[in-house]
């Protein structure tokens, strides 16, 4: 398999080559020269296979040729074997119509350990074919940092620099990322929002005396393989809601749009999907974009979902680039032309393109509680935040009703226990498995919200890339 870059000038690289570098040398992001499809009767075989095993046959055609299959399956047995839950992401039965999609069985009780877990492993698996190091940077809402940390800590050859906006993420989250003691591990608040951080993560992927010195990867779904791994889950839910007879919605709360762009990957690979359904918070970009084609930046609004408290999307480019017709050159000038005016216009065929599968609907503070108070009075589940965001959206849609919807329960509702708490009176508790995490001492470094001064820090920390 090989990958090509969203705009277009950066050399095409194998699935090892586009791990390790995460984000291209272009700016762009990595995109399948061409998507695998499987038939029907290739479907049908997946039905009933255990976790791992499904994962290894939907992700051998992306991998084909950077790792055998035997690999793969190896692999795959390793990252889900950490999971709380056998079915690693069980299905929740709500009513006739609806279904939860829990995510959350992973070590750091988010949906993000599904695909980081696994690429954690191939990190390391490639580092020792080259006999070399990784610096990896990244940004965090919220959940994505805890997951990565926990999938690479202590891992050989691999420094891992996370950035989180401070006070702007829940306590329980904070403190997965800075308790984890582990000499590669460096955590770091900054003055800011979460779009700031993300901007200095981009910034650092183009800074030529950076990568220079270090190899410098990525572990936000800026990533392909992280992306891919998260396509797996809509094989299994679908499959066990007979998407081989009858198609099947989603609903998905979006902020970087990396798990709702998986489902999409999903569709292009044959699944029966009818809708998927991009749940906003009134950090709404996504919503204007789908709805209105109008792609333009706000201030961010800090609300009660703060892994969606975002405002630039960094993998809606993946889509345009693909339902614009993979220009490379046009998807450049375009991004170009979004970073100096922070406003765009999506293109007839990109606005076409994204409404064959995509719709989106919008939930304020007030909705976000009332779908918490929903699953609670009407289903007795204990919902997050997150989760109830795109709950709201799929008790919204209009689709044909004989269709399943299925919503992604994103985290574990014990991460956001004031919310959930506000909501229904009850407040959950965390699991046992994860122990002691408020008796544990932080260790974090507090930096200005300044490109200059995160640099230095990496600078200083990190190890070379030989």
């Amino acid at each position: 398999m090989e990958y090509i870059s969203t705009r277009g000038s950066a050399s095409a690289l194998d699935f090892e080559g586009v791990t390790l570098a995460g984000l291209a040398s272009d700016g762009g992001l990595y995109l399948p020269a061409e998507w695998p499809r499987f038939s029907e009767a290739q479907i049908a075989d997946m039905v009933g296979l255990p976790y791992a095993e499904l994962a290894t046959r939907v992700m051998w055609p992306f991998v084909e040729g950077s790792l055998t299959e035997e690999e793969l399956r190896s692999l795959c047995q390793q990252a889900y074997g950490r999971f709380a839950h056998k079915a690693v992401t069980p299905l929740v039965q709500l009513d006739e119509r609806q279904w939860l999609l829990e995510l959350f069985h992973g070590p750091t009780l988010a949906f993000k350990d599904v695909a980081l877990q696994l690429l954690g492993l191939l990190f390391e698996t490639f580092l020792s074919r080259r006999q070399s190091n990784l610096t990896i940077i990244g940004a965090t809402s919220g959940d994505t940092g805890s997951a990565a940390i926990d999938a690479v800590a202590g891992r050989e050859g691999v420094d891992i620099f996370m950035l989180h906006p401070k006070g702007r993420v829940s306590d329980v989250q904070r403190r997965q990322m800075t308790t984890a003691r582990a000499p590669n591990v460096h955590n770091i608040a900054i003055e800011g929002s979460f779009d700031d951080a993300q901007a200095m993560v981009k910034r650092m992927f183009g800074d030529a005396d950076m990568t220079g010195r270090f190899n410098i990867g990525a572990v936000n779904s800026i990533n392909w393989a992280r992306l891919m791994a998260q396509v797996v889950y809509y094989f299994a839910s679908a499959l066990q809601l007979g998407a081989l007879h009858r198609p099947v919605a989603y609903s998905v709360p979006t902020g970087n749009f990396g798990d709702v762009f998986a489902g999409y990957v999903a569709a292009q690979m044959g699944l029966p999907i009818a809708q998927l359904v991009v749940a906003t918070n009134v950090n709404d970009i996504l919503h204007r974009a789908l709805s209105d084609g109008d792609y333009s930046t706000g201030t961010v609004t800090p609300t009660d979902t703060p892994s969606m408290d975002i405002q630039v999307s960094s993998n809606f480019e993946r889509l345009l680039f693909d339902c614009g017709g993979r220009d490379g050159a046009a998807m450049a000038e375009q991004i170009r032309s979004f970073e100096a005016d922070k406003a765009m216009q999506l293109t007839n065929s990109q606005r076409e393109g994204a409404s064959a599968l995509f719709t989106s609907v919008r939930a304020d503070q007030q909705q976000v509680l009332q779908a918490l108070r929903w699953a609670h009075e009407n289903a007795g589940e204990v919902i997050d935040p997150h989760t109830a965001v795109g709950l709201h959206a799929a008790l919204a849609s209009e689709l044909d009703p004989s269709i399943p919807m299925v919503t992604l329960a994103t985290a574990h509702p014990a991460k956001f226990p004031d919310v959930v708490e506000r909501a229904t009176g009850l407040r959950p508790n965390l699991p046992s498995r994860v122990g002691d995490l408020f008796a544990r001492e932080e260790a974090y470094s507090e930096l200005p919200g300044k490109y200059d001064a995160v640099r230095d820090f990496v600078t200083q920390h990190a190890s070379p890339a030989a």
